[in-house]
């Protein structure tokens, strides 16, 4: 498949500075307490067609798990069966100071050895030609920075609608670069100085990646040959509700990059929760001042808007009554949430982010 682009050309070419002694490739894994999915993903890893010479596996431990530790011994100490392809090095390391997915792929990429870093993470199965297809795409694109390959959400029951979690994790097919299946070459992200590390939970750092590589070192394209599973996970009741602390990331990410923020992650603020947090902090006041009848309009207001945001959200997932309750009841504090972090990381990060 010929490479498309998807970022804007950068005159600064990317030099190269690959050593013939090293990997190909170096694959980069950052993992915290999920030694299970870890290893689903370390088998596929393993399996790749790409001869086990031409590689090497990093998984980064945020979590400094001692089980982890032990799953990376007893693969490094595997014995090779007669006739076997070689298997690929396999590194275990732990950061040195903070926490984060951001901090744990810095730690990864800066002691690969290979010139081009390949990073997916411990929740996802990549398929065998993965890396193979990232490396032809990548020699033929030589200026290119970076690469986003293919992410494939296979849904759990395909016959009926996702359920808002499952929603969630389809949207990451849509993304344009995710950390879960990128291609990025060590001497870009050199240049960058990698992961911005203030990113602190696994949001928007693979935005910020992408926006940062193609304004200051070159292209980023696309490989929709090299793909990556990443099975959507049963979440326990209003996971939604912990997501919105993503939210305060949102204000990092629109205060580095305004204008690409704005065109592809969100072109304008979420009015709707704005106006249910006001309009329901409003009833009590008039109440309190006795003007029962706006009082209560205000809170006919709200209530109404709480249920068209469950009606949207409920369009095109499933409707099984279990989910429906809780659709409509996570409406409810979806707004007040989703506005406090808002509010909370523009104060953080001193933009003006609504």
């Amino acid at each position: 498949m010929k490479p498309s682009l998807v970022a804007v050309p950068n005159k600064r070419p990317v030099a190269r500075c690959a050593d013939p002694a090293s990997p190909a490739v170096s694959v980069v894994i950052p993992t915290c307490g999920r030694r299970a999915l870890l290893r689903r993903c370390l088998d596929a890893v393993l399996a790749q067609e790409l001869d086990g010479a031409s590689f090497e596996v990093i998984v980064v431990d945020d979590g400094h798990d001692s089980e982890t530790l032990h799953m990376i011994r007893e693969l490094q100490n595997e014995p090779v069966a007669e006739g076997d392809r070689p298997a690929p090095d396999i590194l275990y390391l732990r950061p040195r100071s903070g926490r984060g997915p951001a901090v744990a792929r810095n730690r990864g990429w800066r002691n690969a050895r290979a010139e081009l870093i390949a990073f997916t993470d411990d929740d996802t199965v990549p398929q065998p030609g993965w890396l193979a297809s990232g490396l032809g795409t990548m020699a033929q694109a030589p200026a290119w920075s970076a690469a986003c390959g293919r992410v494939v959400v296979p849904r759990a029951s395909p016959k009926h609608g996702p359920t808002d979690d499952e929603s969630t994790t389809l949207g990451v097919q849509e993304s344009d670069l995710v950390t879960a299946n990128a291609f990025v070459r060590r001497c870009a992200l050199e240049q960058i100085g990698g992961f911005d590390e203030q990113f602190t939970r696994p949001w928007r750092e693979g935005s910020d990646l992408q926006f940062t590589l193609a304004r200051d070192a070159g292209e980023v394209g696309r490989c929709d040959d090299a793909v990556v599973l990443h099975p959507a996970r049963s979440e326990n009741w209003g996971v939604c509700l912990r997501r919105q602390r993503n939210v305060y990331f949102d204000a990092l990410l629109y205060k580095k990059h305004r204008r690409l923020y704005r065109e592809r992650i969100g072109r304008s603020p979420p009015w709707r929760h704005y106006a249910i947090v006001a309009l329901a902090a409003a009833s009590p006041i008039a109440a309190a001042l006795g003007s029962r009848g706006v009082a209560l309009g205000c809170a006919g207001a709200a209530a109404a808007l709480v249920l068209e945001l469950a009606w949207r959200r409920l369009r095109e997932t499933s409707l099984a009554p279990r989910h429906v309750a809780q659709t409509v009841a996570t409406s409810a504090l979806v707004p007040f949430l989703s506005v406090y972090w808002r509010l909370r990381g523009a104060w953080r990060f001193r933009v003006l982010f609504l």
